[in-house]
């Protein structure tokens, strides 16, 4: 065999030992990076991301800021302020005119004229007389007791100067004077004769101390000052007003003045305007 053809056989072999070896060098490389030299990175990146990594980005949610709410103005009242309640005025009537609802009449304070008899007398229950602003107040106490299931009863009115100088001898005749007195007032000086005087009964007690503990001279104890009504004599004041306890007796000065009296605690009239006590007559 000629030169010529050994040469050529020994190139052909490096050719393939050449070409071998290039591929095994290919394949190690594919091997080991997992893509074959040559192809695109970015390719290779796409197919083999997660597709978690490929999905958009979630956005960001929105903070509430943190700065404070900003007042806002309260709107401004449309109704007026109350008006203040004047203070009590004591001078309002007299405590000396005998038709004045604050009149004062006692054993040292009598009626003038003495023969004083009121133009505004009114029926009410029981059969009495009242004057007019007494009658009206009167009535409103009975329908309230009434409504409480209670029966108060006038008995006894305004009496005139003839009359009550009648009731007052007669309780001479059977006390004596001194107890009459004690017990009696005397014509001109008795607060009947002003028709805003009242005795009343209930709770099968008329005119005794008994009334007192009954439930209607207990509830009248209580509740008459709501209708413009004292009791005018109370045990206690005896040296003041001049007779014993009359818990059956009431007597009208309208409801500001018994109302007034009652928030000041004074029990008498005398009391609460500043009169001399009056425990005898002067002569």
């Amino acid at each position: 065999m000629s030169r010529h053809g050994t040469g050529a056989r020994g190139r052909r072999r490096w050719l393939l030992v050449g070409a071998l070896a290039l591929a095994v060098t290919l394949a190690v490389t594919a091997a080991v990076t997992g893509r074959w030299p040559g192809t695109s990175t970015d390719t290779a990146a796409v197919g083999s991301a997660d597709p978690a990594q490929l999905a958009p980005a979630p956005a960001t949610p929105t903070v509430p800021s943190s700065a404070p709410p900003v007042p806002t103005t309260p709107p401004v009242p449309t109704t007026p302020p109350a008006s203040p309640v004047p203070p009590f005025d004591a001078q309002r009537f007299s405590v000396d005119d005998p038709a004045s609802p604050w009149v004062v009449v006692n054993k040292t304070r009598p009626l003038s004229p003495l023969d004083y008899a009121p133009a505004d007398l009114v029926p009410v229950a029981g059969g009495v007389t009242l004057a007019a602003p007494a009658a009206a107040a009167m009535d409103q106490l009975v329908t309230a007791a009434a409504a409480q299931g209670l029966t108060v009863t006038p008995l006894s009115g305004y009496r005139s100067y003839d009359y009550q100088q009648g009731v007052h001898a007669s309780a001479v005749s059977r006390l004596g004077r001194a107890a009459a007195d004690a017990a009696s007032a005397r014509a001109g000086y008795s607060e009947h004769q002003t028709g805003l005087g009242v005795d009343v009964g209930g709770g099968g007690c008329d005119i005794e101390q008994c009334f007192a503990g009954t439930a209607e001279g207990m509830w009248v104890a209580a509740e008459c000052w709501r209708y413009g009504w004292i009791v005018r004599y109370t045990a206690p004041e005896q040296q003041v007003t001049g007779y014993k306890g009359e818990p059956w007796h009431l007597r009208y000065v309208g409801v500001e003045l018994s109302t007034e009296m009652r928030a000041r605690g004074v029990a008498t009239l005398e009391q609460f305007f500043g009169l001399p006590a009056a425990p005898d007559y002067l002569d």
